[in-house]
């Protein structure tokens, strides 16, 4: 066992001996519209005004289950508001990974291009996953964490984890049910023919790892993708996608199909890159959530360089 093993499992041991100071956490549901601090005033019994402010400043206070110290953030029924009696919510911050969205069952991230999902035979730390799982494990070292879908390292966009098992299969083992919309940004060069349409093949991956279409169904697995243009400019276009099935590359092979690759896509026939990255984003993500069974749905902007390249 090299050294390095041996101090993580030490690091590990004085973990679990030591008692872990549980978190005292009370949950109000609101009722009507407040703002922050006027609701943590009229429902926070027995606790003085200038300590709910402190708990304010120091992120003892969430929304929905996002740490909030904006005093007058409007809220509107149904939300759930969240105090932390004994310590701050940890606050997430990752340069290239954004927090959307977090529950006691699964985390939402806006995943930055250049980042791997997950790890690999190469890779195994700076991922997505090894990120997250040590911010969850922060909070407490038991924690868990489990990918439910990945992105291609340069497909930035919205991603998300599951924190138990139960969670992980609710959402595997249903996909196609539990998943209602993905929609994805892509800015390709040209434009295509016609403004909307669908692209059906059969997709195979070859001993180089890339991955083709094929019309024989035998060889390969069924992709349907459909398109519409959002933007033309000269030399490229914004197109809105969406994804009937989930295969690997999909979206890179199908523009690739149509005669107009994705913009910085050199593995699948690209000619140039102009924003220096892939120019595909998961812009939307639309699910049932496995434990609640509630609909959730997450958009996030267009990428300011997608807009600036569809104008040339």
């Amino acid at each position: 066992m090299s050294q390095r093993n041996k101090n993580e499992d030490r690091a590990a041991a004085r973990r679990k001996r030591t008692p872990v100071r549980p978190d005292v956490i009370k949950s109000y549901t609101v009722a009507e519209q407040y703002t922050l601090l006027e609701f943590l005033l009229a429902n926070v019994e027995g606790v003085k005004r200038t300590v709910i402010k402190q708990m304010l400043a120091h992120n003892q206070v969430a929304v929905d289950d996002m740490p909030q110290r904006q005093f007058d953030l409007p809220l509107e029924p149904g939300q759930v508001v969240k105090v932390n009696f004994t310590r701050e919510f940890h606050v997430f911050y990752h340069r290239r990974l954004k927090l959307v969205y977090e529950d006691d069952d699964i985390i939402v991230v806006n995943k930055g291009y250049g980042l791997l999902s997950m790890g690999n035979d190469k890779t195994k730390d700076g991922t997505a996953y090894s990120i997250l799982r040590d911010y969850v494990k922060k909070k407490n070292p038991l924690n868990k964490l489990f990918i439910v879908h990945r992105l291609d390292r340069d497909t930035s966009g919205l991603m998300m984890f599951a924190k138990n098992e139960k969670a992980k299969e609710g959402m595997q083992h249903n996909w196609n049910n539990m998943v209602l919309n993905r929609k994805y940004l892509a800015v390709v060069e040209g434009a295509p023919e016609q403004d909307c349409g669908t692209v059906r093949s059969y997709l195979v991956e070859n001993s180089q790892f890339e991955v083709y279409s094929t019309d024989n169904e035998e060889e390969g697995q069924l992709a349907v993708t459909r398109y519409s243009t959002l933007r033309k400019g000269r030399d490229y276009s914004l197109l809105e996608v969406e994804l009937d099935t989930g295969r690997k590359n999909q979206i890179r092979v199908h523009m690739k199909d149509l005669g107009h690759p994705i913009s910085g896509d050199r593995k699948y026939g690209a000619a140039a890159s102009p924003i220096h990255r892939l120019a595909l984003h998961a812009q939307t993500l639309r699910f049932i959530h496995p434990i609640t069974r509630k609909e959730m749905s997450f958009a996030t902007p267009i990428p300011a360089s997608f807009l600036s390249l569809a104008r040339r």
